[in-house]
């Protein structure tokens, strides 16, 4: 137990130190900030038997800035995933999302297509997730298509004395592909690390709730770290 939390400890101090060895190098404009999701993951198969291998993605958020006090941005997305195996699925997609950011910049909407890659793991002591996702951009402000990568990294280690609760860390990179008229650059985009708990109240409902970092990097202002209260809510049926 003691050999198993400590390496729990140590990949958490880890994945944080990414995003702070950047930090350490510039003034960064930071703010607090909340996020809220629920996600929800329904099989087909409920109402046709035929369809147990298709799922559908349902998910809401809401984050909310300047240390909390307005809404900053939503997201409302939805797809269908064909699971090849029970650890393994292919999703397309689709994502509105509404941006409210802080005064004088106006307020602007984005669309895009989502095609992603789910694989999951499961060993002795804990649970590993990788999610690759590649989007579509479509951003009222501009006519150019934008395209952007993002690859995601995921831990869960249950805890042997309170076998629902568990320790979770992820890191997610994101990557512009194409530079557009709305987003003059590519290349890096930002990295989000999380660490928290997770707490599964039955096979179907679980949650987490955590702190994420949050680098963005602007070319054309200064970058961005945002501190950031995580509360999620995932329903699995």
């Amino acid at each position: 137990m003691i050999k198993k939390t400590s390496t729990f400890r140590s990949g958490a101090l880890f994945i944080l130190g990414l995003n702070s060895v950047t930090s350490n190098a510039q003034q960064l404009n930071q703010d607090f900030q909340t996020w809220g999701n629920i996600t929800t993951i329904l099989s087909l198969g409920k109402f046709n038997s035929d369809s147990d291998n298709i799922k559908l993605w349902l998910e809401g958020q809401g984050r909310f800035g300047q240390d909390s006090s307005q809404f900053s941005q939503g997201i409302l997305r939805t797809g269908l995933g064909y699971y090849f195996r029970d650890n393994i699925s292919l999703w397309q997609g689709y994502a509105w999302i509404p941006n409210n950011p802080p005064a004088p910049r106006s307020n602007f909407d984005e669309q895009r297509i989502w095609q992603q890659l789910l694989w999951t793991e499961k060993f002795s002591d804990g649970i590993f997730m990788s999610r690759t996702r590649l989007e579509q951009r479509f951003d009222d402000r501009g006519d150019d298509v934008g395209w952007r990568f993002r690859q995601f990294f995921k831990y869960q280690h249950p805890f042997s004395v309170a076998p629902k609760l568990s320790g979770v860390i992820w890191d997610e990179v994101f990557v512009v592909i194409n530079k557009t008229d709305w987003n003059p650059d590519n290349g890096f985009d930002q990295n989000r690390v999380f660490v928290g708990l997770g707490y599964q109240f039955n096979q179907n409902i679980r949650s987490e709730v955590g702190y994420i970092n949050q680098y963005i990097r602007n070319t054309s202002t200064t970058d961005a770290m945002n501190h950031i209260l995580s509360v999620n809510l995932f329903l699995n049926y």
